[in-house]
This record gives structure tokens, C-alpha cells and sequence, in this order.
């Protein structure tokens, strides 16, 4: 994971002078960008809405750096890991990744099963696994 983030952050860290504290805001920016390329357009809209203010620049400012930084970032993420995007990843265009994380997986209730799901099935969750790998443990 560390490698791919690290190749995916690559163009950030290359417009940066080499200094830690450039590094890691380089990085911090590239976790934001690919969290926002795994939400559904709407809601990414909405969280860039919501963006704009905290970050303390004017509306030309943001939306330069919008076009220009969060946009290239996010058709990145989508070239560089079309498996996380569109079609054939659920069938649904605007599939909403982050279901596939484990810290917002909501599994069964303890010691409810899922109805209808063989143990080699993949998880309703949407995390990936097999049931028996994941929710099914």
C-alpha cells in the first residue's frame, strides 16, 4: 500500500524542494485526493464544497487549486487504479470504495449470518473477500 501511495503522491513530491515538512504536506495532500477519488462524484462535490472555506483562500484561489491540483490528482487514481472505479467493480459506476476498507465494513450482527451467502461467496460488505474471510469469521 505504502508503494502505491508513494507512486500515486509521485507528482506532489517531484514540486517539492526535498524538505520534510514539503514531504509530508505533499503526502497529507495526496491521502485527501485519493480519499476524494474514492467517493461518489456527489459526494465529493460536497466535501470540496465543504473544503473550500477551512483551507482559507478565496474562491478563485480554491477553485485554481482545484482544477489544477485535486482534479489531475483524482483522474490519477482512476488511471492508476481503474479497479477502484467504475463499471465491473460492483457493476455500478458510482461505487463508493471506502465500503471495501475494513474500518467502515459493517459486518453482521455477532452470530448472524448473512442469508443466502455460500462461504466462498464474496462478502455483501463489498470488502473483496470471501465471505469466509471476512464477515463469515
Amino acid at each position: 500500500m505504502a508503494e502505491a501511495m508513494t507512486a500515486y503522491a509521485q507528482p506532489l513530491l517531484d514540486g517539492t524542494d526535498g524538505s520534510s515538512e514539503q514531504i509530508n504536506h505533499a503526502l497529507a495532500l495526496a491521502m485527501v485526493c485519493w480519499n476524494l477519488a474514492l467517493m461518489p462524484e456527489e459526494e465529493r462535490n460536497k466535501a470540496l464544497r465543504e473544503m473550500g472555506p477551512s483551507l482559507k483562500m478565496g474562491a478563485d484561489e480554491f477553485e485554481a487549486f482545484r482544477r489544477t491540483v485535486v482534479v489531475p490528482m483524482i483522474r490519477r487514481h482512476e488511471e492508476m487504479f481503474p479497479h477502484m472505479h467504475g463499471p465491473g467493480s460492483t457493476g455500478d459506476s458510482h461505487r463508493n470504495v471506502r465500503a471495501a476498507t475494513p474500518s467502515s465494513r459493517t459486518p453482521p450482527v455477532s452470530g448472524e449470518k448473512y442469508p443466502g451467502t455460500g462461504r466462498n461467496a464474496p462478502c455483501p460488505c463489498n470488502s473483496g473477500k470471501k465471505y469466509k474471510k471476512c464477515c463469515g469469521r
